[in-house]
């Protein structure tokens, strides 16, 4: 048994790849156009990981998804998660959950999927995250 992906619906595919690529880091790997089917198939992973991959899948035609929560969450290793929190933050994206311990966060995407971010080892808390309150639901 091998761990292939994780598959998240989207809404938007700019507004998905910004959040994806741009803020968290991951890479596009390849992407599939199916015109009959009428959908695009977009893989994502983090740079040197060889597995663990994100497939956004867009549905051509407009639907509404809701209760983006109820398949749990995406969760990333980072080197730096205070750095990667103010990256995200400055890009106007919400620290939903702040990384008030130094060693988890959690942020949603465009269509609110919740991603959790993990500090790999431990940094010891630091402001302005220690005082910082959560927002909304994560």
């Amino acid at each position: 048994m091998k761990y292939l992906h994780t598959m998240v619906r989207v809404t938007n595919v700019e507004d998905s790849l910004r959040f994806y690529c741009e803020g968290l880091g991951l890479e596009e790997v390849r992407r599939n156009e199916n015109e009959k089917g009428r959908y695009t198939l977009i893989f994502l992973r983090a740079p040197g990981d060889a597995g663990g991959e994100v497939e956004l899948t867009y549905n051509w035609d407009p639907e509404e998804y809701t209760g983006g929560r109820n398949f749990g969450h995406l969760a990333y290793r980072t080197q730096d998660i205070y750095k990667l929190c103010q990256h995200l933050s400055d890009m106007g994206i919400t620290i939903n959950r702040p990384p008030r311990d130094g060693h988890m966060a959690f942020v949603r995407s465009p269509d609110g999927i919740s991603v959790e971010l993990i500090q790999d080892g431990s940094l010891p808390p630091q402001e302005p995250w220690l005082s910082m309150a959560n927002s909304g639901k994560w």
